[in-house]
């Protein structure tokens, strides 16, 4: 399981009512326990060095949530992910953007899709105008309220 995802579980996990979640893949074993011991099991191949069940101390106080990555001074209406997930410009894959440095959209218009747990979000422009600003590249995970565009 690449790291990308493992993040993204946790966030998921720390931000919800779940106390504990446990993915089986073909690669290995995830289980993510909120506010206790997460363990990692993979086959043996995988971490010769370490043990296949080794414990992994998580802390016992979730960290400061880092603040969202706001453009500086940005000018216009600034459009933020209202969840966690992974940014699509298009619809489907190799698709058209929806929007591109330049196009103009209307106030309930689609300027993105965010993924997250499988579900396609699509994220509206909120405000009419011009998008003179994409901040994030196709296929980055985003964080709740991180800046996607800027609209004038």
């Amino acid at each position: 399981m690449d790291l990308r995802k493992l993040k993204t579980l946790i966030d998921l996990v720390s931000e919800s009512n779940i106390s504990e979640l446990e993915i089986t893949e073909a690669e290995g074993k995830v289980r993510i326990v909120k506010g206790g011991v997460v363990a990692v099991a993979a086959p043996p191949s995988a971490f010769p060095a370490m043990p296949a069940a080794a414990p992994v101390e998580a802390p016992r106080t979730a960290p400061a949530a880092a603040p969202a990555e706001a453009p500086p001074a940005e000018t216009g209406h600034v459009v933020t992910s209202p969840m966690v997930g992974t940014f699509y410009r298009a619809s489907s894959p190799g698709g058209k953007p929806l929007v591109e440095v330049g196009s103009t959209v209307k106030e309930a218009e689609p300027v993105c899709i965010i993924e997250a747990m499988k579900i396609m979000n699509e994220i509206e422009a909120g405000h009419a105008g011009t998008v003179t600003k994409i901040l994030v590249e196709n296929g980055q995970p985003v964080e709740f309220g991180q800046a996607l565009f800027v609209i004038e």
